[in-house]
């Protein structure tokens, strides 16, 4: 079978917003507080858990050469999952539309190294994919005992031959 190809979109607020909340400092601050030397960007995530709690993950993760293989997204039906690098690494956030239960018009965005993601409940997207290096991440998740992922794997891959 012959790869799907899938091209890489610029990331901006208004076209990631039907999958999740891009987390960027973007304009001027909120508030201005701790006198005067810091400025908070307010509320920028929409953390939304079904059950259980949310918790906080640390993630290591072996950056990805191209071209990049996309054979399976998963999902995460109970809970946002946000993914915050820490040593400044970029990262592909995959996500896709859901049609009846199944994954379709799969979208690419590159994430740079100071911007962060949220992934609404739901939202079919994915691994974690970081770029040009290996990267640490934050990640805010549900913690709960019930069953939170479900994947899909595609009988066609989509491949993302380069930026």
């Amino acid at each position: 079978m012959i790869p799907q190809g899938l091209n890489v979109t610029p990331l901006t607020v208004n076209a990631f917003a039907p999958y999740g909340d891009l987390i960027a400092l973007e304009g001027k601050p909120d508030k201005i507080i701790n006198q005067g030397m810091c400025g908070r960007y307010h509320d920028l995530a929409k953390l939304d858990f079904t059950d259980g709690r949310a918790g906080l993950s640390l993630f290591d993760a072996k950056e990805r050469q191209f071209p990049i293989v996309v054979d399976m997204v998963e999902r995460h039906a109970m809970g946002s999952q946000a993914f915050i690098p820490l040593s400044g690494v970029r990262f592909l956030a995959i996500v896709a539309d859901d049609d009846n239960g199944s994954p379709v018009n799969l979208r690419a965005f590159v994430v740079g190294g100071e911007q962060s993601i949220n992934l609404h409940c739901g939202i079919w997207h994915g691994v974690l994919t970081p770029i040009g290096a290996s990267g640490r991440f934050v990640v805010v998740d549900r913690i709960g005992s019930s069953a939170n992922l479900e994947e899909h794997w595609f009988d066609v891959p989509y491949v993302i031959e380069q930026l």
